[in-house]
């Protein structure tokens, strides 16, 4: 078995900070088959980040940082906020528009929330979104391709940074770690950041989708600032205040109404159907 990427071992650390007030280089190690030294250098540069303290036998948390929870624990959490944000999402998009629909599982909601009489080109690297969406009449699906990262079957790396270079969309939506008024967009795997510049530049509109719970928060690497963005889609479930710092901040912020969901007809979840 490989041994994990670095930002693979930053997330299992965070992830086991936020279970114990104190880990220990020895069981780290164990945990993720590298050297004692491997995991002692991780916590020098995750100290220098930021991301946690070290101490006496090992390190603590700072609880300054956004952490990203398991794939399976993401997509069950707010399934009603995603649910709100993709129907608000589905109804910024024409008919005959080229999409870039990106990784996460917010993202993979829009999948499912599409309009029935959409048409057109869907450029994605993740997989999630592709099954979702491909062998639907009028949909061209294209994936980048790359490695493929477990849970959300996110495709990464040189690869598919080069597809994205090649293309130019009307409208891209985007996942996110967090949104903050003073950083910008972050996320928490630097070669999928990577692939967000790329889109970015490569997209008329640019849309992140993000639920309330991540407003605020900073998340492990910068993407870009707010003001690459054309607006963030969120829910109203969330705190009045963080949205109005956005604003401040001279974000557009579309904010999708979650309690409207109940007054839907059961079933009515757009075009194409959800695999969840």
């Amino acid at each position: 078995m490989a041994s994990p990427l670095p930002e693979e071992r930053r997330l299992v650390i965070m992830e086991q900070l936020r279970r114990r007030s104190l880990v220990k280089p020895v069981e780290l190690a164990d945990e993720l088959g590298v050297s004692v030294e491997t995991i002692r250098r991780d916590l020098v540069s995750m100290e220098e980040d930021g991301l946690l303290r070290r101490v006496w036998g090992g390190a603590t948390s700072t609880a300054a940082r956004a952490f990203e929870p398991a794939y399976e624990q993401r997509r069950m959490s707010y399934r009603e906020r995603k649910e709100a944000m993709g129907r608000l999402a589905g109804g910024l998009i024409s008919a005959g528009d080229t999409l870039i629909l990106d990784i996460g599982t917010s993202v993979a909601q829009l999948a499912a929330e599409l309009p029935a009489t959409y048409r057109g080109i869907v450029l994605t690297n993740s997989l999630l979104v592709a099954n979702a969406v491909a062998g639907h009449e009028g949909i061209d699906v294209i994936t980048s391709g790359g490695r493929v990262r477990a849970g959300d079957l996110a495709c990464f790396g040189p690869m598919s940074q080069a597809f994205f270079r090649d293309y130019f969309a009307d409208k891209a939506f985007m996942g996110s770690g967090g949104v903050d008024a003073t950083v910008g967009l972050t996320d928490y795997y630097p070669e999928e950041i990577a692939s967000r510049r790329v889109i970015i530049e490569h997209a008329a509109e640019r849309y992140v989708l993000c639920d309330s719970s991540k407003l605020g928060k900073v998340a492990f690497g910068k993407v870009c600032d707010l003001s690459e963005l054309t607006a963030v889609i969120t829910d109203d479930q969330g705190d009045p205040a963080e949205v109005r710092r956005l604003e401040d901040a001279g974000l557009t912020v579309l904010v999708a109404p979650v309690d409207a969901l109940a007054s839907e007809p059961e079933g009515r979840k757009g075009g194409v159907p959800a695999t969840d």
